[in-house]
């Protein structure tokens, strides 16, 4: 799938190692090394997908993203030189796609693009997971899924945010406005569980997935 992307990165050694990696992979990458510029550009010709650096000259990520958000819905993947930004980013809830800690693969890099474009392209298929917020409950591949209130709730908030991943706060968050068995430590516990079930229902099906450091994030 060729796309044209935006890479907005102020390294140009990694910023001309993922140019070339996107083209490898039949993209058609554009380079900008800062926020304003990359603003006016993204502006005035719309890319597939944005790969967008934390700390920018001109205008900072967080502040670009916001920017895009107001007025468009293109793909965001944002990347920080530090894990504990990406805490902050997922608590604020900066509106990216996706998240990755420097340093990366440019391999994953090109794979989250992969599935980023893929799930919004247009005349996708219809999803895995089928949500029935009324009767409280998740089907996946037409298979309800038998669950507890706070695997409703996780399982849920994954899957109306495909793609996004997901703290374990969040999380916690999610399934506390659900359920009083909710704890810090059980977050782990009942995404197990809920993948087993997954599994039962639909085998070899990993519609969670674990990201390194972060959370969780659902790829249905």
């Amino acid at each position: 799938m060729s796309a044209r992307l935006v890479i907005v990165e102020d390294e140009p050694d990694l910023a001309a190692v993922v140019a070339d990696y996107a083209r490898a992979a039949g993209h058609d990458p554009v380079v900008f090394g800062d926020g304003l510029e990359a603003l006016a550009a993204i502006r005035a010709h719309p890319p597939a997908l944005v790969v967008l650096d934390l700390m920018l000259p001109g205008l900072d990520g967080l502040s670009l993203c916001r920017e895009l958000r107001a007025s468009s819905e293109v793909p965001v993947i944002m990347v920080t030189a530090r894990v504990e930004e990406i805490d902050r980013l997922l608590g604020l809830e900066a509106g990216a796609d996706d998240y990755l800690c420097k340093p990366f693969s440019p391999r994953e890099l090109m794979a989250r693009i992969k599935a980023i474009l893929r799930r919004s392209a247009t005349g996708a298929p219809a999803r895995a997971l089928a949500i029935d917020e009324a009767a409280r409950r998740i089907s996946i591949h037409g298979h309800a899924l038998d669950l507890t209130p706070s695997e409703f709730a996780i399982l849920a908030a994954l899957a109306r945010r495909p793609g996004q991943v997901f703290s374990r706060a969040q999380l916690l968050d999610a399934a506390r406005a659900d359920s009083l068995d909710a704890t810090d430590r059980a977050i782990d516990s009942h995404v197990k569980n809920l993948r087993r079930k997954i599994d039962a229902a639909a085998p070899g099906c990993e519609a969670i997935r674990s990201i390194y450091g972060l959370g969780y994030r659902c790829d249905l």
